[in-house]
């Protein structure tokens, strides 16, 4: 009998046909508290998209922090972080306008800082003699960040709001199951030796409203 948890919150259970239901029952409820751990875990990597207007005086996040949009129209399209405001120029004022251009500034940013960060974080892999991985930046619904089985991490832009901690160790996670694949215990070792606080950093991240 086994009982596998998905990322996105499926449970299936698999049993031989001689399994009556109540011993399945029995086995699903004694494994509870580690399936709701499971599904904790993966409600980690769903970011939080409440809807957003594009106006002036909305608040946005980027590395953490909240800023204010300030919208102006501008003969040509830029967008800058100045004393708390995101100022957003953009020929026509609209909001459809608004989104896209401050959605290719967060990818742009979130390009530039991932890579910083991963290459800040490599050597304390040395000792296992990863490559240097290929990163994608890719938006996901429902995760924050995951590797594929050929050593290629992928990343949500979307981090880019949360605190550089955040960031450092959802690629740290990504990294260490370029090490171990699956959340072992040697797994969870190896982050905490990596990042004795990650715990600190999976709460704030919790907490990231996106």
């Amino acid at each position: 009998m086994s009982i596998k948890v998905y990322p996105d919150g499926e449970v299936k259970v698999s049993a031989p046909s001689s399994k009556s239901d109540e011993v399945v029952i029995a086995k699903i409820r004694q494994k509870a508290p580690w399936i709701l751990k499971q599904v904790s875990f993966f409600n980690l990597f769903k970011p939080k998209t409440p809807p957003r207007k594009f106006v002036n005086g909305e608040t946005h996040l980027y590395l953490g922090r909240q800023y204010r949009l300030k919208i102006t129209e501008a003969d040509s399209s830029y967008i800058k972080l100045y004393r708390g405001y995101l100022c957003v120029g953009v020929r026509t004022v609209s909001k459809n306008e608004i989104e896209q251009e401050l959605g290719r500034w967060y990818r742009s940013r979130s390009k530039s800082i991932f890579d910083q960060v991963l290459k800040e974080l490599l050597p304390k892999f040395d000792k296992y003699r990863l490559q240097h991985p290929d990163m994608i930046i890719r938006y996901m619904s429902k995760r924050w960040g995951s590797c594929t089985s050929n050593g290629k991490i992928m990343l949500n832009p979307e981090l880019i709001k949360a605190p550089k901690g955040c960031i450092e160790y959802v690629i740290i996670h990504e990294l260490c199951h370029l090490v171990h694949h699956n959340h072992t215990n040697a797994f969870y070792d190896l982050q905490s030796k990596i990042m004795p606080d990650w715990m600190k950093w999976k709460s704030k991240l919790e907490q990231v409203l996106i």
